[in-house]
């Protein structure tokens, strides 16, 4: 079992007690998570508990006719699974891992299990469930009320807050499949983008060029889903143990 060396880099790990985070350490194990990959499908029953670390985890809702619509986005901030710990064997949406990279897994029956003992982590997750609703409530009002660039600006910004730097890797298809509109309509809103200098588009790579004007740019929902997270971390900020 590797050495979970990076633990920091996942804040809800990082923000635990020691002596939580040792009972954790032994059952924790480091994972690859590649673009595109399925973590879980809807209704499926979950075995593994995710904490990314590197990558960012998108939920997916999937409509009957195959079409999807990112709900809310996971990476460093949290974990993938809260259904695990609040009643239910699945999850009502898929996960994919949208940007890829690490992450480190626990099997679900022994995360519910620490869970249950009530210390620390329960703490964590709760509060980060709270979080994670509040991304979704959000998504959905700026999805039916903001513009196309606006919600690009905002799943940018969201994306980089869970990355260290200050690029993506993610083709255009993939952005419209996750914010659940048309291609033409993100080419438009990319290259409106592009044009003004915000970011750069190349072979499937967007780089963030002005984060400022970006954030200037970007729609009230931003901030209020930043705010909750940091909202999170206010009492337990993330720390090395």
């Amino acid at each position: 079992m590797p050495l979970l060396h990076d633990a920091n880099q996942n804040h809800l790990l990082a923000a635990l007690n020691a002596e939580d985070y040792a009972r954790l350490l032994p059952d924790l194990e480091s994972t690859p998570m590649p673009l595109g990959a399925v973590v879980f499908e809807a209704g499926a029953p979950m075995d593994y508990v995710y904490f990314p670390t590197s990558c960012i985890i998108s939920l997916l809702y999937v409509m009957e006719n195959g079409d999807s619509a990112e709900i809310a986005i996971i990476g460093n901030d949290g974990l993938v699974g809260v259904s695990v710990f609040m009643g239910g064997d699945s999850m009502s949406s898929r996960a994919v891992v949208q940007n890829a990279g690490e992450c480190y897994r626990i099997k679900a029956a022994l995360l519910k299990q620490e869970f249950d003992l009530g210390g620390s982590l329960q703490h964590l997750a709760l509060r980060f469930t709270q979080t994670l609703i509040a991304q979704m409530v959000q998504t959905g009002a700026c999805n039916r009320h903001h513009t196309l660039e606006q919600q690009l600006c905002r799943w940018l910004l969201l994306s980089l807050d869970r990355l260290n730097g200050n690029e993506l890797v993610m083709s255009q298809k993939l952005i419209s499949n996750m914010l659940g509109v048309h291609r033409p309509g993100v080419m438009e809103a990319t290259a409106k983008l592009q044009r003004d200098g915000l970011i750069r588009y190349d072979n499937g790579s967007i780089t963030v060029l002005n984060r400022a004007k970006l954030e200037h740019q970007v729609c009230e929902c931003y901030g209020v889903v930043k705010h909750e997270i940091q909202r999170l971390f206010a009492y337990h900020p993330p720390c090395t143990q």
